[in-house]
């Protein structure tokens, strides 16, 4: 009963002119997004703990990193054969995955090692796979040509800036927690800057792609007015933009307490999941006929 509804809905996108696309979105697809989110998040908290000499924040990175693989492993639907990934020099996936075992080896070196030139050569190399994590994703969806909403060299940019808000979104949760370092309000403000920064970019990307081809149009409509407009609205921009630049605003006024810091930072890590969510559900393949013509 399922594969014949799956069948007739297959069917139904193939005989529209706007064929949305599903296997990123839709079932195991959510694996996928929920890997480039944690991958991206795990990736900014690497960073952002690093600078400010949080081990607890570095342990945390690299078990969020470490689900981000498992997410990305189950979303093959053979994980067995996740050695067929390993194409770095044709697919962004590959690139992503590989990235993500180079930042394991010298993230949990790191961890493990003694103060040391060792231990310095295994931070620079989990600082290097932090810094492909966060360029991989957006360039996952900029190279998939067959969906011109995704195929913008703003997107990857787009993705990288989710991703440091996401690290630093994460680090607000847990500084309260774990009694970490007293220089938590200027991560506060950090978070606001990007809070900003993200939606300056979103908006700018958005206003680029209504202005492309016909099919990303369409996204930008479905995005914005059509099946994806309540998660992008509430989640993107409600929950995840609007109200920690509030609150972050307020903190100009005085210094937020600490539950206010940690509900600014998982608000947050709810908007990027759903911004992430609702691009990729936006995905509108290039029409096989021309609009208008049967």
């Amino acid at each position: 009963m399922r594969a014949t509804a799956s069948y007739d809905r297959l069917l139904a996108d193939l005989g529209a002119t706007f064929r949305p696309q599903r296997h990123w979105v839709e079932g195991r697809g959510l694996l996928l997004i929920l890997g480039h989110f944690l991958s991206g998040v795990g990736a900014g908290t690497w960073l952002f703990s690093l600078w400010l000499g949080y081990t607890p924040g570095l342990v945390l990175a690299v078990a969020v990193v470490a689900a981000a693989g498992l997410a990305h492993l189950f979303f093959l639907g053979h994980p067995e054969r996740f050695w067929r990934m390993y194409r770095a020099r044709t697919s962004w996936i590959a690139r992503g995955f590989l990235g993500m075992n180079v930042f394991m080896a010298g993230a949990v070196l790191a961890l493990l090692l003694p103060a040391g030139a060792l231990r310095t050569l295994c931070l620079a190399v989990a600082v290097a796979g932090s810094a492909i994590i966060i360029g991989y994703k957006g360039n996952v969806y900029a190279a998939s040509k067959g969906v011109p909403f995704w195929n913008s060299p703003v997107l990857p940019i787009l993705y990288a800036t989710y991703a440091i808000r996401g690290g630093l979104a994460l680090l607000l949760v847990v500084l309260p927690l774990t009694g970490g370092p007293a220089d938590a309000h200027r991560l506060e403000f950090l978070e606001l800057w990007v809070a900003v920064s993200a939606a300056v970019m979103l908006g700018f990307y958005l206003g680029v792609m209504r202005n492309t081809n016909l099919a990303a149009r369409r996204s930008v409509a479905e995005l914005t007015g059509g099946r994806v407009a309540v998660a992008f609205y509430l989640g993107t921009v409600g929950v995840g933009l609007l109200v920690p630049i509030v609150v972050g605003l307020a903190g100009f006024a005085g210094p937020l307490s600490q539950a206010a810091l940690a509900l600014v930072g998982a608000l947050s890590l709810v908007g990027d999941f759903f911004a992430k969510y609702a691009i990729a559900k936006a995905g509108i393949y290039v029409p096989l006929m021309p609009a208008g013509r049967a």
